[in-house]
Protein backbone atom coordinates (compact mmCIF):
# COMPACT_ATOMS: atom_id res chain seq x y z
CA UNK A 1 0.00 0.00 0.00
CA UNK A 2 1.26 3.41 -0.86
CA UNK A 3 1.93 5.79 2.06
CA UNK A 4 -1.01 7.99 1.03
CA UNK A 5 -3.79 6.91 -1.29
CA UNK A 6 -5.41 3.66 -2.30
CA UNK A 7 -4.03 0.15 -1.99
CA UNK A 8 -2.58 -1.52 -5.01
CA UNK A 9 -2.05 -5.17 -5.75
CA UNK A 10 1.57 -6.07 -4.83
CA UNK A 11 1.91 -8.00 -8.10
CA UNK A 12 0.48 -5.25 -10.33
CA UNK A 13 2.49 -2.21 -9.35
CA UNK A 14 5.20 -0.70 -11.53
CA UNK A 15 7.72 -1.55 -8.81
CA UNK A 16 6.75 -5.21 -8.90
CA UNK A 17 6.89 -5.36 -12.71
CA UNK A 18 10.03 -3.28 -13.22
CA UNK A 19 13.13 -5.10 -14.48
CA UNK A 20 16.36 -4.95 -12.52
CA UNK A 21 18.01 -2.61 -15.05
CA UNK A 22 15.41 0.15 -14.49
CA UNK A 23 17.78 2.71 -13.02
CA UNK A 24 18.46 6.43 -13.30
CA UNK A 25 21.10 5.61 -15.91
CA UNK A 26 18.58 3.84 -18.14
CA UNK A 27 16.21 6.82 -18.17
CA UNK A 28 18.89 9.54 -18.17
CA UNK A 29 18.09 10.65 -21.76
CA UNK A 30 14.47 11.42 -20.82
CA UNK A 31 15.51 13.20 -17.65
CA UNK A 32 18.14 15.21 -19.54
CA UNK A 33 15.74 16.34 -22.27
CA UNK A 34 13.04 17.32 -19.78
CA UNK A 35 15.76 19.06 -17.73
CA UNK A 36 16.67 21.15 -20.79
CA UNK A 37 13.04 22.08 -21.44
CA UNK A 38 12.43 23.12 -17.83
CA UNK A 39 15.75 25.02 -17.84
CA UNK A 40 14.36 27.30 -20.54
CA UNK A 41 11.07 27.48 -18.60
CA UNK A 42 12.93 28.80 -15.56
CA UNK A 43 14.90 31.20 -17.71
CA UNK A 44 11.74 32.64 -19.26
CA UNK A 45 9.82 32.94 -15.97
CA UNK A 46 12.67 34.65 -14.12
CA UNK A 47 13.76 36.99 -16.88
CA UNK A 48 10.87 39.38 -16.18
CA UNK A 49 11.87 39.89 -12.56
CA UNK A 50 15.53 40.18 -13.54
CA UNK A 51 14.94 43.07 -15.96
CA UNK A 52 11.93 44.72 -14.33
CA UNK A 53 13.97 47.43 -12.54
CA UNK A 54 15.47 48.40 -15.93
CA UNK A 55 12.04 48.36 -17.58
CA UNK A 56 10.57 50.59 -14.87
CA UNK A 57 13.45 53.02 -15.45
CA UNK A 58 12.81 53.10 -19.24
CA UNK A 59 10.53 56.10 -19.96
CA UNK A 60 9.96 55.01 -23.56
CA UNK A 61 8.05 51.92 -22.41
CA UNK A 62 5.80 53.71 -19.92
CA UNK A 63 5.64 50.79 -17.46
CA UNK A 64 4.38 51.53 -13.94
CA UNK A 65 4.66 49.23 -10.88
CA UNK A 66 0.93 48.54 -10.98
CA UNK A 67 1.01 47.66 -14.67
CA UNK A 68 4.11 45.51 -14.11
CA UNK A 69 2.24 43.44 -11.51
CA UNK A 70 -0.76 43.09 -13.82
CA UNK A 71 1.46 41.91 -16.68
CA UNK A 72 3.05 39.37 -14.35
CA UNK A 73 -0.43 38.05 -13.67
CA UNK A 74 -1.19 37.89 -17.41
CA UNK A 75 1.78 35.58 -17.74
CA UNK A 76 0.56 33.27 -15.03
CA UNK A 77 -3.04 33.44 -16.27
CA UNK A 78 -1.72 32.13 -19.56
CA UNK A 79 0.02 29.40 -17.57
CA UNK A 80 -3.26 28.49 -15.91
CA UNK A 81 -4.96 28.04 -19.29
CA UNK A 82 -1.98 26.14 -20.68
CA UNK A 83 -1.80 23.77 -17.71
CA UNK A 84 -5.51 22.93 -17.79
CA UNK A 85 -5.56 22.47 -21.58
CA UNK A 86 -2.51 20.23 -21.67
CA UNK A 87 -4.27 17.07 -20.50
CA UNK A 88 -6.89 17.18 -23.26
CA UNK A 89 -4.35 18.04 -25.96
CA UNK A 90 -2.09 15.14 -25.00
CA UNK A 91 -5.05 12.79 -25.45
CA UNK A 92 -5.25 13.86 -29.10
CA UNK A 93 -1.63 14.56 -29.98
CA UNK A 94 0.60 12.81 -27.44
CA UNK A 95 2.96 14.33 -24.89
CA UNK A 96 5.97 14.95 -27.14
CA UNK A 97 4.16 17.11 -29.76
CA UNK A 98 2.45 19.17 -27.06
CA UNK A 99 5.76 19.65 -25.24
CA UNK A 100 7.43 20.89 -28.43
CA UNK A 101 4.50 23.24 -29.09
CA UNK A 102 4.86 24.61 -25.57
CA UNK A 103 8.52 25.45 -26.20
CA UNK A 104 7.67 27.19 -29.48
CA UNK A 105 4.90 29.22 -27.82
CA UNK A 106 7.00 30.68 -25.02
CA UNK A 107 9.86 31.38 -27.43
CA UNK A 108 7.45 33.30 -29.68
CA UNK A 109 6.13 35.19 -26.65
CA UNK A 110 9.66 36.25 -25.76
CA UNK A 111 10.15 37.61 -29.28
CA UNK A 112 6.95 39.65 -28.99
CA UNK A 113 8.20 41.10 -25.69
CA UNK A 114 11.52 42.07 -27.29
CA UNK A 115 9.71 43.91 -30.10
CA UNK A 116 7.06 45.62 -27.97
CA UNK A 117 6.95 49.38 -27.52
CA UNK A 118 4.04 49.61 -25.09
CA UNK A 119 2.89 47.74 -21.96
CA UNK A 120 -0.18 46.27 -23.72
CA UNK A 121 1.85 44.55 -26.45
CA UNK A 122 4.45 43.47 -23.92
CA UNK A 123 1.68 41.95 -21.80
CA UNK A 124 0.32 40.10 -24.84
CA UNK A 125 3.77 38.59 -25.36
CA UNK A 126 3.94 37.48 -21.74
CA UNK A 127 0.46 35.93 -21.99
CA UNK A 128 1.54 34.00 -25.10
CA UNK A 129 4.66 32.84 -23.29
CA UNK A 130 2.51 31.81 -20.34
CA UNK A 131 0.40 29.51 -22.53
CA UNK A 132 3.53 27.57 -23.43
CA UNK A 133 5.06 27.65 -19.97
CA UNK A 134 1.86 26.38 -18.35
CA UNK A 135 1.74 23.28 -20.51
CA UNK A 136 5.44 22.50 -20.29
CA UNK A 137 5.85 21.96 -16.56
CA UNK A 138 3.11 19.34 -15.94
CA UNK A 139 4.18 17.48 -19.08
CA UNK A 140 7.81 17.25 -18.01
CA UNK A 141 6.82 16.27 -14.47
CA UNK A 142 4.52 13.53 -15.76
CA UNK A 143 7.19 12.21 -18.13
CA UNK A 144 9.90 12.10 -15.48
CA UNK A 145 7.62 10.49 -12.88
CA UNK A 146 6.54 7.86 -15.42
CA UNK A 147 10.06 7.02 -16.58
CA UNK A 148 11.75 7.27 -13.15
CA UNK A 149 12.69 4.10 -11.24
CA UNK A 150 10.03 2.96 -8.75
CA UNK A 151 10.05 4.73 -5.39
CA UNK A 152 12.53 7.34 -6.66
CA UNK A 153 9.98 9.79 -8.07
CA UNK A 154 10.72 12.44 -5.43
CA UNK A 155 14.44 12.40 -6.20
CA UNK A 156 13.77 12.46 -9.95
CA UNK A 157 11.40 15.39 -9.48
CA UNK A 158 13.99 17.25 -7.44
CA UNK A 159 16.68 16.64 -10.06
CA UNK A 160 14.35 17.87 -12.80
CA UNK A 161 13.49 21.04 -10.94
CA UNK A 162 17.14 22.01 -10.43
CA UNK A 163 16.94 23.02 -14.08
CA UNK A 164 14.27 25.62 -13.34
CA UNK A 165 16.62 27.39 -10.96
CA UNK A 166 19.62 26.99 -13.25
CA UNK A 167 17.52 28.78 -15.86
CA UNK A 168 16.59 31.41 -13.29
CA UNK A 169 20.26 31.99 -12.53
CA UNK A 170 21.07 32.41 -16.22
CA UNK A 171 18.19 34.87 -16.58
CA UNK A 172 19.49 36.85 -13.63
CA UNK A 173 22.99 36.80 -15.07
CA UNK A 174 21.63 38.17 -18.34
CA UNK A 175 19.75 40.84 -16.39
CA UNK A 176 22.95 41.85 -14.62
CA UNK A 177 25.13 41.90 -17.75
CA UNK A 178 23.14 42.35 -20.96
CA UNK A 179 20.40 44.64 -19.67
CA UNK A 180 22.70 47.45 -18.43
CA UNK A 181 25.03 47.16 -21.43
CA UNK A 182 22.67 46.54 -24.36
CA UNK A 183 19.20 47.12 -22.96
CA UNK A 184 16.45 44.99 -21.47
CA UNK A 185 15.13 43.92 -24.91
CA UNK A 186 18.29 41.94 -25.57
CA UNK A 187 17.47 39.66 -22.64
CA UNK A 188 14.11 38.77 -24.16
CA UNK A 189 15.78 38.07 -27.50
CA UNK A 190 17.85 35.48 -25.64
CA UNK A 191 14.52 33.90 -24.71
CA UNK A 192 14.02 32.89 -28.36
CA UNK A 193 16.88 30.38 -28.07
CA UNK A 194 14.67 27.48 -26.84
CA UNK A 195 12.96 27.30 -30.24
CA UNK A 196 16.37 26.91 -31.88
CA UNK A 197 18.11 24.68 -29.33
CA UNK A 198 15.50 22.55 -27.57
CA UNK A 199 12.92 21.91 -30.30
CA UNK A 200 15.15 19.81 -32.64
CA UNK A 201 16.45 17.74 -29.72
CA UNK A 202 12.97 17.04 -28.35
CA UNK A 203 11.63 16.04 -31.77
CA UNK A 204 14.55 13.73 -32.46
CA UNK A 205 15.33 12.17 -29.09
CA UNK A 206 12.39 12.38 -26.65
CA UNK A 207 10.28 9.19 -26.55
CA UNK A 208 6.52 9.20 -26.27
CA UNK A 209 4.93 8.07 -23.02
CA UNK A 210 4.31 4.28 -22.99
CA UNK A 211 1.05 4.92 -21.15
CA UNK A 212 -0.17 7.34 -23.83
CA UNK A 213 0.89 4.94 -26.61
CA UNK A 214 -1.00 2.12 -24.91
CA UNK A 215 -4.12 4.29 -24.56
CA UNK A 216 -3.97 4.94 -28.31
CA UNK A 217 -3.83 1.21 -29.03
CA UNK A 218 -0.18 1.29 -30.10
CA UNK A 219 0.76 -1.60 -27.82
CA UNK A 220 3.87 -2.76 -29.67
CA UNK A 221 5.35 0.77 -29.64
CA UNK A 222 4.51 1.17 -25.93
CA UNK A 223 6.27 -2.08 -25.07
CA UNK A 224 9.28 -1.15 -27.23
CA UNK A 225 9.72 2.21 -25.46
CA UNK A 226 9.37 0.57 -22.04
CA UNK A 227 11.95 -2.08 -22.94
CA UNK A 228 14.38 0.50 -24.33
CA UNK A 229 14.35 2.50 -21.09
CA UNK A 230 14.31 -0.44 -18.68
CA UNK A 231 10.74 0.22 -17.55
CA UNK A 232 8.03 -2.16 -16.48
CA UNK A 233 5.99 -3.65 -19.30
CA UNK A 234 2.97 -1.33 -19.63
CA UNK A 235 -0.45 -2.71 -18.77
CA UNK A 236 -3.91 -1.16 -19.26
CA UNK A 237 -3.85 0.15 -15.68
CA UNK A 238 -0.93 2.42 -16.66
CA UNK A 239 -2.79 4.05 -19.54
CA UNK A 240 -4.69 7.32 -19.05
CA UNK A 241 -8.42 7.01 -19.84
CA UNK A 242 -9.06 7.93 -23.49
CA UNK A 243 -11.59 10.39 -24.86
CA UNK A 244 -13.75 13.07 -23.27
CA UNK A 245 -15.67 10.58 -21.14
CA UNK A 246 -12.43 9.08 -19.92
CA UNK A 247 -11.05 12.46 -18.92
CA UNK A 248 -14.28 13.34 -17.09
CA UNK A 249 -14.09 10.02 -15.25
CA UNK A 250 -10.46 10.75 -14.37
CA UNK A 251 -11.44 14.12 -12.86
CA UNK A 252 -14.26 12.49 -10.88
CA UNK A 253 -11.77 9.93 -9.59
CA UNK A 254 -9.87 12.73 -7.87
CA UNK A 255 -12.80 12.93 -5.42
CA UNK A 256 -13.36 9.23 -4.80
CA UNK A 257 -13.10 7.82 -1.26
CA UNK A 258 -9.51 7.74 -0.08
CA UNK A 259 -8.35 10.87 -1.93
CA UNK A 260 -11.34 13.26 -1.87
CA UNK A 261 -9.94 15.01 1.21
CA UNK A 262 -6.38 15.16 -0.13
CA UNK A 263 -7.30 16.67 -3.52
CA UNK A 264 -8.45 20.14 -2.37
CA UNK A 265 -5.61 20.28 0.16
CA UNK A 266 -3.07 19.59 -2.59
CA UNK A 267 -4.70 22.34 -4.65
CA UNK A 268 -4.44 24.79 -1.74
CA UNK A 269 -0.82 23.86 -1.04
CA UNK A 270 0.01 24.28 -4.73
CA UNK A 271 -1.76 27.66 -4.75
CA UNK A 272 0.39 28.85 -1.85
CA UNK A 273 3.57 27.37 -3.30
CA UNK A 274 3.15 28.95 -6.72
CA UNK A 275 2.09 32.27 -5.19
CA UNK A 276 5.46 32.22 -3.44
CA UNK A 277 7.46 31.01 -6.45
CA UNK A 278 6.09 33.55 -8.93
CA UNK A 279 5.57 36.36 -6.46
CA UNK A 280 9.16 36.15 -5.25
CA UNK A 281 10.62 35.55 -8.74
CA UNK A 282 8.83 38.65 -10.05
CA UNK A 283 9.18 41.06 -7.14
CA UNK A 284 12.20 40.12 -5.01
CA UNK A 285 14.64 42.54 -6.74
CA UNK A 286 12.17 45.44 -6.54
CA UNK A 287 11.23 44.63 -2.92
CA UNK A 288 14.87 44.55 -1.90
CA UNK A 289 15.53 47.76 -3.80
CA UNK A 290 12.64 49.45 -1.95
CA UNK A 291 14.17 48.49 1.40
CA UNK A 292 17.36 50.39 0.59
CA UNK A 293 19.63 48.02 -1.36
CA UNK A 294 21.27 49.16 -4.61
CA UNK A 295 20.06 48.05 -8.04
CA UNK A 296 22.89 45.57 -8.64
CA UNK A 297 22.58 44.03 -5.18
CA UNK A 298 18.80 43.79 -5.51
CA UNK A 299 18.98 41.89 -8.80
CA UNK A 300 21.80 39.67 -7.50
CA UNK A 301 19.47 38.44 -4.73
CA UNK A 302 17.46 36.71 -7.47
CA UNK A 303 20.63 34.91 -8.53
CA UNK A 304 21.33 33.84 -4.94
CA UNK A 305 17.81 32.60 -4.25
CA UNK A 306 17.87 30.45 -7.39
CA UNK A 307 21.26 29.01 -6.42
CA UNK A 308 19.69 28.07 -3.10
CA UNK A 309 16.82 26.55 -5.06
CA UNK A 310 19.16 24.16 -6.87
CA UNK A 311 20.66 22.93 -3.59
CA UNK A 312 17.19 22.69 -2.09
CA UNK A 313 15.90 20.43 -4.87
CA UNK A 314 18.73 17.95 -4.33
CA UNK A 315 18.31 18.02 -0.56
CA UNK A 316 14.52 17.80 -0.64
CA UNK A 317 14.45 14.98 -3.19
CA UNK A 318 16.70 12.70 -1.17
CA UNK A 319 15.06 13.66 2.12
CA UNK A 320 11.55 13.08 0.73
CA UNK A 321 12.46 9.60 -0.53
CA UNK A 322 13.33 8.77 3.09
CA UNK A 323 10.77 10.70 5.16
CA UNK A 324 8.01 11.35 2.62
CA UNK A 325 7.30 14.42 0.47
CA UNK A 326 4.40 15.59 2.67
CA UNK A 327 6.61 15.92 5.75
CA UNK A 328 9.39 17.65 3.83
CA UNK A 329 7.04 20.03 2.03
CA UNK A 330 5.31 21.08 5.27
CA UNK A 331 8.62 21.76 7.01
CA UNK A 332 10.00 23.63 4.01
CA UNK A 333 6.91 25.87 3.84
CA UNK A 334 7.38 26.79 7.51
CA UNK A 335 11.05 27.60 6.96
CA UNK A 336 10.12 29.72 3.92
CA UNK A 337 7.74 31.74 6.09
CA UNK A 338 10.52 32.29 8.63
CA UNK A 339 12.95 33.38 5.89
CA UNK A 340 10.46 35.89 4.47
CA UNK A 341 9.93 37.45 7.90
CA UNK A 342 13.69 37.72 8.43
CA UNK A 343 14.14 39.49 5.08
CA UNK A 344 11.39 41.92 6.02
CA UNK A 345 13.37 42.80 9.15
CA UNK A 346 16.18 44.16 6.90
CA UNK A 347 19.20 42.35 8.40
CA UNK A 348 22.79 43.43 7.58
CA UNK A 349 23.87 42.80 3.98
CA UNK A 350 26.07 39.75 4.69
CA UNK A 351 23.32 38.09 6.73
CA UNK A 352 20.77 39.03 4.06
CA UNK A 353 22.69 37.02 1.44
CA UNK A 354 22.68 34.00 3.77
CA UNK A 355 18.95 34.32 4.50
CA UNK A 356 18.13 34.74 0.79
CA UNK A 357 20.14 31.61 -0.09
CA UNK A 358 18.51 29.53 2.65
CA UNK A 359 15.06 30.80 1.73
CA UNK A 360 15.76 29.61 -1.81
CA UNK A 361 16.65 26.17 -0.44
CA UNK A 362 13.21 25.92 1.15
CA UNK A 363 10.85 28.00 -0.99
CA UNK A 364 11.07 26.33 -4.38
CA UNK A 365 11.39 22.73 -3.23
CA UNK A 366 8.41 23.15 -0.88
CA UNK A 367 6.27 23.53 -4.01
CA UNK A 368 8.07 20.74 -5.88
CA UNK A 369 7.43 18.31 -3.02
CA UNK A 370 3.71 19.10 -3.38
CA UNK A 371 4.01 17.53 -6.84
CA UNK A 372 5.85 14.55 -5.37
CA UNK A 373 3.10 14.21 -2.75
CA UNK A 374 0.52 14.12 -5.56
CA UNK A 375 2.47 11.21 -7.05
CA UNK A 376 2.00 9.36 -3.77
CA UNK A 377 -1.70 10.22 -3.52
CA UNK A 378 -2.83 9.21 -7.02
CA UNK A 379 -2.21 5.85 -8.76
CA UNK A 380 -0.60 5.74 -12.21
CA UNK A 381 -3.92 5.95 -14.10
CA UNK A 382 -4.79 9.19 -12.32
CA UNK A 383 -1.32 10.70 -12.06
CA UNK A 384 -1.40 12.88 -15.18
CA UNK A 385 -4.90 14.18 -14.40
CA UNK A 386 -4.20 14.69 -10.71
CA UNK A 387 -0.89 16.42 -11.38
CA UNK A 388 -2.43 18.54 -14.14
CA UNK A 389 -5.12 19.81 -11.77
CA UNK A 390 -2.67 20.35 -8.90
CA UNK A 391 -0.48 22.47 -11.18
CA UNK A 392 -3.46 24.08 -12.95
CA UNK A 393 -5.32 25.15 -9.83
CA UNK A 394 -2.01 26.13 -8.31
CA UNK A 395 -1.51 28.53 -11.21
CA UNK A 396 -4.17 30.75 -9.66
CA UNK A 397 -1.59 31.35 -6.95
CA UNK A 398 0.90 32.19 -9.68
CA UNK A 399 -1.58 34.80 -10.92
CA UNK A 400 -2.15 36.23 -7.45
CA UNK A 401 1.55 36.43 -6.46
CA UNK A 402 2.75 38.95 -9.09
CA UNK A 403 -0.51 40.91 -8.83
CA UNK A 404 -0.20 41.12 -5.05
CA UNK A 405 3.40 42.31 -5.27
CA UNK A 406 2.45 44.93 -7.86
CA UNK A 407 -0.50 46.17 -5.79
CA UNK A 408 1.66 46.58 -2.70
CA UNK A 409 4.41 48.30 -4.72
CA UNK A 410 1.94 50.69 -6.36
CA UNK A 411 0.72 51.73 -2.89
CA UNK A 412 4.28 52.18 -1.64
CA UNK A 413 4.02 49.15 0.67
CA UNK A 414 6.72 46.96 -0.90
CA UNK A 415 7.93 45.68 2.47
CA UNK A 416 4.49 44.27 3.28
CA UNK A 417 5.22 41.74 0.54
CA UNK A 418 7.52 39.89 2.94
CA UNK A 419 4.67 39.51 5.45
CA UNK A 420 2.24 38.42 2.74
CA UNK A 421 4.67 35.77 1.50
CA UNK A 422 5.27 34.56 5.06
CA UNK A 423 1.51 34.07 5.54
CA UNK A 424 1.35 32.13 2.27
CA UNK A 425 4.13 29.85 3.53
CA UNK A 426 2.28 29.22 6.79
CA UNK A 427 -0.98 28.39 4.97
CA UNK A 428 0.87 26.07 2.60
CA UNK A 429 2.41 24.19 5.53
CA UNK A 430 -1.00 23.64 7.10
CA UNK A 431 -2.56 22.48 3.83
CA UNK A 432 0.11 19.96 2.86
CA UNK A 433 0.43 18.74 6.44
CA UNK A 434 -3.28 17.88 6.50
CA UNK A 435 -2.84 15.69 3.39
CA UNK A 436 -1.21 13.07 5.62
CA UNK A 437 -4.19 13.17 7.99
CA UNK A 438 -6.72 12.68 5.18
CA UNK A 439 -4.61 9.83 3.81
CA UNK A 440 -4.76 7.97 7.12
CA UNK A 441 -8.50 8.53 7.35
CA UNK A 442 -8.97 7.31 3.79
CA UNK A 443 -7.27 4.02 4.62
CA UNK A 444 -9.14 3.46 7.90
Amino acid sequence: MSPIGTPASPTDTPAARAPAHHTFRSVAPVLALCWLAVFFDGMDVNVYGAVMPHMLDDPSLGLTPGAAGTIGSWTTFGMLIGALATGTLTDWLGRRPVLVTSVLLFSAGSAVCALSGAPALFGAGRFLAGLGLGGLMPLCLSMVMEFAPPRRAALATGLLMTSYHAGGMVATGLGLTLAPAVGWRSVFWAGVLPAVVATPLLLRLLPESPGVLLAKGRTAEAEAVAYRYGMARPVPADAPPPGAKGRLAAVRALFRPGVRGATPLLWLASFCGLLLVYGVSTWLPQMMRATGYGLTSSVSFLLIINAGGIAGMLIAGRTADRFGPVTVSALWFLLTAAGALLLGAHPPLALTYVVVALTGVWLFSAQTMVYAAADRVYPSTERATGLGWVTGIGRTGAVVGPWLGGTLAADGNDQLGFTAFALAGLLGAVAIGLVAVTGRRGRS
